[in-house]
């Protein structure tokens, strides 16, 4: 009976052993499951990195979307808004217009320009006008008194302009011939209209832009 007692204790305790090496390898591999404080960290991180990338990436978009835009806008083309009649009836007052602001020194006749340029009462600011080019450098330029344009000893018939062209007395002197600078601009309303009758030839550097397009209509 005590031979039977002793050979059960060894054999319990090392059941024992048993399940507390057991309970302790499974402790360690649960401890080796959860992340550490460390790998916790450093996965934080590198969401916050990830995080910080896309957003740079979408600033970068961002400028290089606004660049392009300005770059349109002020370099390539431009909007304006026409100040008056003098284009009536092509272009009302108030009609928006885009128009392009390169090549300007090939701008041709028939073309409708965008111009700043100072004026007879202007005191020296520049003014706003749409005008038609009818003629470039080296070209002469008559207006005469029975309402008829002549350009280079040819009396010129004009599509879609309804009215005479007659000089405004004391202003631009005829005939004038146009220097290598310069084009002769003429407003489509020609009853009234400010254009070279009044203050002269144009220099081609007081020229904006090229017109395209009518974006809108003022009275639609």
């Amino acid at each position: 009976m005590s031979e039977e007692l002793n050979t059960a204790a060894p054999v319990e305790e090392t059941a024992a052993e048993t399940a507390a090496t057991e309970e302790t390898a499974a402790a360690k591999t649960e401890e080796e499951q959860q992340p550490t404080d460390t790998e916790k960290l450093r996965k934080k991180i590198k969401r916050s990195e990830k995080s910080v990338k896309r957003y740079q990436w979408f600033i970068l978009r961002l400028l290089l979307l606004v660049l392009v835009i300005w770059v349109l806008l002020f370099k390539i083309i431009g909007l304006t808004r026409m100040p008056n009649d003098n284009m009536y009836p092509r272009i009302d007052a108030g009609d928006l217009m885009l128009f392009y602001r390169l090549d300007l020194q090939n701008v041709r006749a028939q073309d409708i320009v965008v111009l700043e340029t100072e004026t007879p009462q202007s005191n020296g600011q520049k003014q706003t006008y749409v005008l038609r080019v009818v003629a470039v450098a080296g070209d002469t330029v008559e207006v005469t008194n029975n309402g008829n344009l002549i350009i280079n000893g040819n009396s010129m018939v004009e599509n879609g302009i309804f009215y005479s062209t007659t000089p405004y007395e004391g202003f631009t002197a005829y005939p004038i011939t146009l220097g290598e600078d310069e084009v002769f601009v003429l407003a489509d309303k020609r009853n009234g209209g400010e254009d070279s009758r009044y203050f002269g030839p144009v220099k081609k550097s007081d020229l904006v832009g090229t017109v395209i397009t009518i974006l809108r209509r003022n009275n639609l």
